[in-house]
């Protein structure tokens, strides 16, 4: 069965871990704080989470998995090839089985954050594509498409062979917005057949996989691929590490983010295609809406979202004559046995992950 997980950094507090508790969210996907990804901090934390009945199942470091150094090919990116390795080798000996890496060294782009046409009067990203278009380079110069792939290549040369030491796989999130280029540096995962290229690169490696952000895929729309074609083909090739269950208002040249409810895709419809391909992995919100300042995500929003994916959750399973395990649970089997971890629930406390 799929697994229901919360999102949380590592500074977050006991109160936003009995919140998680609280919800019946017995995993969650953790983004540690530089100062906490080392292995005496991640085993503190999983220990601190597990008086809440939590487990970490996945886990990220955003310096590393979205490093300008590594993606840039900067004269230092072997001595952060060298720390996203150590990152590794920790989760790996903390039994925790995946890795992220998010091939954007200038993060996920928006054009603000806000209410808009479709956040039920609430502040949520906002995408304009024409607005990003106008923005200066953002970096020292403007990069090439072969520059990123080859940047890219020698990262997993030297990566992928500590992941299958660790026993840690690395769950590849796309570029998001997933368009060709942004502010001068090329988009490594745009569409579903970069994906495919990058697993032909690696020789089809089983310690690489996907982190399914269905956000990116909706942004993307058609000139993503094919949402439910791609979801049987890559569930099925086992590169699905994890799904991160988000709706939009359309897709590009404009979207906003939204509710589960609300966006233009059928979510159950892609439940089910899930539940119908075979995962049984982990699953997240990924974005709720931000607090009435902007500040950060919204706890409010964020249990709301978990609820209500947690209710089609016992729908499609119940729909699909599967067990249920029963209303304070919705998690599925674990895939790391000496896992523990904690969640989130504040807006303070959440790394923005894609």
């Amino acid at each position: 069965m799929i697994s229901l997980q919360a999102n949380c950094a590592s500074s977050i507090d006991d109160d936003g871990l009995r919140n998680i508790q609280g919800q019946g969210i017995e995993y969650l996907a953790v983004n540690f704080l530089p100062a906490d990804a080392t292995a005496s901090g991640v085993v503190a934390f999983q220990q601190r989470a597990a008086r809440f009945g939590l487990r970490v199942a996945d886990a990220g470091c955003p310096p590393l998995q979205k490093c300008p150094q590594i993606h840039l090919a900067q004269p230092d990116r072997d001595e952060w090839i060298a720390k996203y390795n150590e990152f590794t080798r920790v989760l790996g000996g903390a039994g925790i089985p995946v890795n992220y890496v998010a091939w954007q060294p200038n993060g996920i782009y928006r054009s603000r954050i806000g209410i808009g046409a479709h956040t039920r009067g609430q502040n949520a990203m906002i995408c304009d594509l024409e607005e990003l278009r106008s923005r200066p380079i953002a970096n020292d110069r403007a990069y090439t498409n072969e520059e990123i792939w080859k940047s890219f290549e020698y990262f997993a040369e030297r990566a992928l062979p500590v992941c299958e030491e660790a026993g840690v796989k690395l769950a590849l999130h796309p570029n998001d917005p997933p368009v060709e280029e942004v502010c001068g540096v090329p988009s490594l995962i745009w569409n579903s057949d970069c994906y495919r290229r990058v697993f032909d690169l690696v020789g089809d490696s089983p310690y690489l996989g996907i982190k399914m952000c269905f956000g990116c895929w909706l942004e993307g729309g058609a000139d993503f691929g094919d949402i439910h074609a791609d979801i049987h083909e890559f569930v099925r090739r086992g590169k699905v590490l994890v799904v991160h269950f988000r709706n939009v208002s359309s897709p590009l040249p404009v979207f906003e983010e939204t509710l589960l409810e609300d966006g233009y895709a059928d979510m159950p419809a892609l439940l089910d295609e899930l539940i119908a391909a075979g995962y049984d992995g982990q699953i997240n919100i990924d974005h709720p809406f931000f607090t009435h300042d902007g500040a950060g995500m919204s706890p409010l929003s964020d249990a709301y979202y978990n609820g209500y994916l947690k209710g089609l959750l016992h729908a499609a399973y119940r729909s699909a004559g599967a067990p249920q395990r029963g209303a304070a649970s919705t998690a599925a089997p674990q895939r790391g046995a000496a896992n523990t971890g904690a969640p989130q629930c504040g807006a303070a406390n959440k790394e923005v992950d894609a």
